[in-house]
């Protein structure tokens, strides 16, 4: 009897713990909400510096709405195209595990829909939470579409630091004192570089250092005492960003949403793609204080050079105490606009909250130069030749210079195995070796134009090195990768090194990351597992490279089963 009765306890206590976990699990799903939107996307009149344009806008908001879920939650997001582009939304980091049909950018996994037409996008959130956003993914549209997907926790489940009393959305970005797609146009059919924005901004709005823009300056009011989470976004077409709060403290605690240790600074940099939450405490004499970004400029070329403010006013300092006029703010310390080292510093300090599991042993190891080129133009005097000495501006992944279809999207032709839209043939390495970051020879500036994919088996382990190149001028490239999130393993100046760097990655707790930048003249290594089957655009996220070709895309086969395989597409997909 005794050994009857040993072996009946685990065996009850086991079904107790298993009902437990399904009770759990069902609670989970129940709480799980489905999430119905409908965006109107349209030119509205929007004015700024002193101007009125006709802006295109979703909702008739700029920036555009902030989605706010959690972890779990399904978007159903009805785009209704009211513009007289073409668009197309992406959900930026935002896994999408087997789901490419709804990440968005055109010509990748769906044609753009056309004016007039619509297209619902349709996707869970799964094990993410924390600061991403949306924008389009259209030519220039995402200059002002765009706004914040806040992902919060499971029910029950706190934040991995202390909770803070309030949240507020950070958006950065650029301005433009006309329609921005006419400055893409200009100069595409140019070749030159095209003009740089008129301001940056914080929430859509420059802040009072520009014209006819005091009054509109965002403000955010705190308490003494109280501390808020501040949750910064990038969304700038084409400029990394220092950002800073006068006199007071940032303590990083996540990028991209995920977690990070926390770590306190001065002043973050914050590349275009690229979001980062930070804590902040009201525990200085109240006050009003400057809220600012300007550039961090690593290429020899023109940059915006104004900067962009809002305002942390304590409430108990709204009126000064003669004559009820506003405190003059107080303005941050900003590094300045070539301050690599900052830059560098601060981005060396992230690091994932405690051991996570790298891939340690690579089937894919690839090696990507990346950069600016030049195509030479038989008629140097040409009008669409304006770039340097009579060129048109390019930019490569390993000399490839990507060439995005016309007549359909990627997706959709290796779906429905159409042949000659693209081939698989990616160059691993660059086709010919050389010093990427000294003086290179004028021979190797003109890429080769092509639209070839990099092919990827289900579950291999993927190394990605992304070199930057002195071709042209060296640059932070913020590369991203859609469908994907992957872990920053190491980087530094100069050639990457593969028989000395590698010993120097961090395979204990690197940063998790949607997007990172090359350092200017340097590289970055990258490692994630290759468990998103489709069709996934790499890229640039300066939007001026993008166009030029600074992109490939990975072709992620089916695994086994139907866990492992692309869904069937919606039967709304736009057609071209």
């Amino acid at each position: 009897m005794e050994p009857h009765i040993l072996s009946a306890k685990p065996c009850t206590f086991y079904l107790f713990s298993c009902i437990l976990l399904i009770f759990a699990f069902l609670a989970s799903f129940a709480s799980a909400a489905i999430h119905y939107h409908e965006f109107v996307i349209e030119a509205k009149p929007v004015k700024r510096l002193c101007r009125t344009h006709s802006t295109i806008t979703v909702n008739g908001q700029y920036p555009g709405p902030t989605l706010e879920v959690r972890d779990g939650d399904t978007l159903v997001i009805k785009a209704i195209n009211k513009a007289r582009y073409n668009v197309t939304l992406h959900w930026h980091g935002v896994r999408q595990l087997r789901n490419p049909w709804a990440d968005g950018p055109e010509y990748v996994t769906q044609c753009p829909i056309q004016p007039g037409r619509s297209y619902t996008y349709q996707f869970t959130i799964q094990n993410q939470e924390g600061t991403l956003w949306w924008h389009a993914h259209s030519k220039w549209l995402r200059a002002t579409v765009y706004g914040a997907l806040i992902i919060y926790p499971k029910l029950g489940s706190p934040y991995p630091f202390p909770m803070p009393k309030r949240e507020m959305p950070v958006i950065l970005g650029e301005w433009w004192d006309r329609n921005p797609l006419d400055v893409l146009k200009l100069a595409l059919f140019a070749g030159g570089a095209p003009n740089v924005s008129d301001a940056y901004t914080i929430n859509g709005q420059p802040g009072d250092l520009y014209r006819c823009s005091s009054k509109e300056t965002a403000i955010y009011p705190v308490e003494a005492g109280e501390t808020i989470l501040l949750r910064i976004i990038n969304s700038a077409l084409n400029q990394e960003l220092y950002f800073g709060v006068a006199n007071h403290k940032l303590t990083v605690v996540a990028v991209d949403a995920s977690y990070t240790k926390p770590f306190t600074t001065n002043v973050i940099m914050i590349a275009p793609g690229q979001t980062t939450d930070v804590l902040l405490t009201a525990d200085q004499p109240p006050a009003r204080y400057y809220i600012a970004a300007h550039a961090y400029n690593t290429a020899n070329a023109a940059f915006d050079n104004t900067t962009t403010t809002a305002i942390l006013e304590y409430e108990s300092a709204h009126y000064s105490a003669k004559g009820g006029k506003y405190l003059k703010p107080i303005f941050p310390q900003l590094p300045g606009f070539n301050d690599t080292a900052t830059a560098t510093a601060f981005t060396a300090q992230l690091r994932s909250p405690c051991k996570v599991k790298v891939p340690i042993e690579i089937d894919e190891s690839l090696f990507f130069t990346v950069g600016l080129g030049l195509i030479n133009c038989k008629n140097k005097n040409s009008p669409r030749c304006q770039g340097p000495n009579g060129t048109r501006f390019a930019a490569s992944i390993n000399n490839v210079s990507f060439v995005f279809p016309r007549s359909t999207s990627l997706m959709q032709a290796y779906y429905q195995g159409q042949p000659g839209v693209f081939t698989t043939d990616f160059p691993p390495v660059p086709p010919i070796q050389f010093d990427y970051t000294g003086n290179v020879s004028r021979g190797l500036w003109q890429p080769v134009k092509g639209t070839k994919l990099v092919k990827l088996r289900f579950g291999s382990k993927v190394q990605i090195v992304f070199q930057d190149t002195s071709i042209v001028t060296v640059e932070d490239h913020p590369m991203h990768i859609h469908g994907y999130d992957f872990y920053v393993v190491g980087s530094g100046f100069g050639n990457f090194d593969p028989k000395n760097d590698p010993a120097k990655f961090n395979l204990v707790d690197p940063p998790l990351r949607n997007t990172i930048g090359t350092p200017p003249g340097g590289w970055v290594a990258i490692r994630f597992v290759a468990d998103n089957p489709g069709i996934w655009l790499l890229h640039c996220h300066l939007d001026t490279h993008l166009p030029w070709g600074l992109a490939t895309a990975l072709l992620v086969e089916n695994g086994v089963g139907k866990l492992q395989t692309v869904q069937p597409p919606p039967l709304d997909l736009p057609q071209c």
